[in-house]
């Protein structure tokens, strides 16, 4: 029985440590987003919003499986990845965590659609080199994190509008 720090036999880290690690940073990743959240407060309530916006339990009920999908197809890629690939798609995989928490302090903790709109952009930006970081690895895992990438961008669209109503 192997330990979850052992080593797999090509040196890789073992697949219980990537997902492991991989949970663990989407985790940090929701959690530190989160605090910058206030759904309830007067000036995200006072916003003009478009029809289109989901409703606020949608939110919760998106982003749980989306965060799902990233951690699996984190770990599932750092997997299959030869050494100097894994350090390339660990440092994209935290440049992307670290953009998505920001999105949350730059719209909510700023109070600024306009920086969340520039927040989300680098974002869907961090997303593409992700996925096509990770598609050369496993084509599976890239297929994970296609729903993450399509909400996100959606979410920009949506800031956008949000921006543009409310200048």
């Amino acid at each position: 029985m192997r330990l979850i720090s052992e080593r797999g036999g090509n040196g890789a880290p073992s697949a219980w440590n990537n997902y492991a690690l991989t949970t663990a940073a989407v985790t940090a990743t929701a959690v530190v987003g989160a605090r910058a959240v206030d759904a309830d407060s007067t000036w995200y309530l006072g916003l003009d919003k478009p029809s289109w916006q989901p409703p606020a339990w949608a939110f919760g009920a998106v982003w749980t499986p989306l965060y799902a999908s990233v951690a699996w197809a984190g770990g599932r890629a750092l997997l299959h990845a030869r050494p100097g690939e894994r350090r390339r798609l660990a440092a994209s995989l935290g440049v992307n965590l670290a953009a998505n928490a920001a999105w949350n302090w730059l719209f909510f903790g700023c109070r600024s659609p306009k920086a969340g709109v520039v927040g989300t952009v680098v974002l869907d930006a961090s997303n593409a080199e992700l996925l096509r970081r990770t598609a050369r690895i496993d084509a599976s895992a890239a297929a994970g994190l296609l729903p993450y990438a399509a909400w996100c961008t959606f979410a920009t669209f949506l800031n956008t509008a949000i921006a543009r109503r409310n200048p």
